[in-house]
C-alpha cells in the first residue's frame, strides 16, 4: 500500500486581522533578537533576490514597440512580474529593509523588543540590502553585460532617467510613501496567508499595485539606480544619488508608514488607547 499525503494548493481560510498582528509581533521580536552578523547576511540574501525581480523586469520593459504603441500594457506585464522578487525574499525569510520595518515596530509597539534593537535591526537591513544589491548589481549584471546591448542599455537609462534625474525631491518622498504602505500591506498580507499559494496571491498583488502606480521603492532603486550609473546615464551622478535616492526614499520608511502601520494594526486589533501607546515608550 502507497502513502498518499493530501496537500491543499490554495487554503480558503486565514488568521483574523488581530491573529496577523500578534504573528507580525513574534516574527519581530524573533528579527530584533537575531545575532548582528545573521541579520547582515539575511539582509544581504534579501537585496540579491529583490534585484532578480528588478531585473527581469526592466528585461520585459525593453520593448520599443509596446513603449510607443501600448505604453500602458507593457508597464503592466512589468508589474507582473517584478512582485518574484519580494515572493522569494518573503519566501526565504530573508529581511528585506521596507518590511522588516514593520515587524519590529509591532514588537516594539508590544513591548517585546527594546527601541534600540529595533533601530539596530533597521540599520543592519538597510545596509545588508544596500551590499547585497550592488554585488548582484555589478557582478552578475554589470560585468556580466547583461544590459550592455540594445535595447536593454536604452531603457534602462530611461528609467534611471524618471525615477532619479526627472522628479523634484518632495515627488520622490511622497511616491515612497505610498510605496512603503504598500509593502507593509504585502508582508501583512502574506502572513495572514495559511498556505503557499494564498501567501504568494498576497504578497503578489499589493507589489504589482505599487509597480504599476510607478511608486519608488528603496531597496529596488539600489538596483535601478546604481545600474543606471554604470551604464552612464545622463546627469546622474553618486551625488545626485544620495540627495535623491538615499534620502527621500528610505525617510518614509522609519519615519511615516512602517511606524504608523505598526500603530495601525496595533490600535485596530489589539484595542489599545492612545495613552497605552504612549506609555509603551
Amino acid at each position: 500500500m502507497v502513502n498518499t499525503i493530501s496537500v491543499d494548493c490554495v487554503n480558503l481560510t486565514a488568521y483574523t486581522p488581530a491573529e496577523t498582528t500578534e504573528l507580525v509581533s513574534r516574527a519581530g521580536v524573533k528579527k530584533g533578537n537575531t545575532p548582528p552578523h545573521k541579520i547582515f547576511l539575511s539582509a544581504f540574501s534579501a537585496g540579491c533576490l529583490l534585484s532578480f525581480g528588478c531585473a527581469v523586469s526592466l528585461t520585459v520593459l525593453s520593448s520599443p514597440w509596446y513603449q510607443e504603441n501600448a505604453p500602458g500594457l507593457i508597464k503592466i506585464v512589468g508589474a507582473l512580474v517584478f512582485p518574484v522578487g519580494l515572493v522569494m525574499v518573503a519566501l526565504t525569510g530573508a529581511d528585506l529593509f521596507t518590511a522588516t520595518t514593520m515587524f519590529t515596530t509591532v514588537a516594539a509597539l508590544h513591548r517585546r523588543l527594546p527601541v534600540w534593537k529595533m533601530l539596530l535591526h533597521w540599520t543592519l537591513c538597510f545596509l545588508g540590502n544596500l551590499a547585497g544589491s550592488l554585488f548582484l548589481m555589478s557582478v552578475v549584471f554589470g560585468y556580466g553585460g547583461i544590459f550592455n546591448a540594445s535595447p536593454y542599455k536604452e531603457e534602462v537609462i530611461a528609467f534611471a532617467t524618471k525615477k532619479q534625474v526627472a522628479p523634484q525631491w518632495h515627488e520622490i518622498f511622497l511616491r515612497a510613501i505610498g510605496c512603503n504602505w504598500l509593502v507593509c500591506l504585502a508582508l501583512f498580507l502574506g502572513t495572514q496567508a495559511k498556505d503557499l499559494g494564498s501567501k504568494v496571491i498576497g504578497l503578489w498583488l499589493p507589489i504589482f499595485s505599487f509597480v504599476a502606480l510607478g511608486l519608488d521603492h528603496v531597496i529596488a532603486n539600489m538596483f535601478f539606480i546604481p545600474l543606471g550609473i554604470w551604464l552612464h546615464t545622463p546627469g546622474l551622478t553618486v551625488g545626485l544619488y544620495i540627495w535623491k535616492g538615499k534620502v527621500p526614499v528610505p525617510l518614509p520608511t522609519f519615519s511615516v508608514t512602517s511606524p504608523l502601520g505598526g500603530l495601525n494594526f496595533k490600535l485596530m486589533n489589539l484595542k489599545v488607547s492612545f495613552l497605552q501607546l504612549w506609555v509603551t515608550f
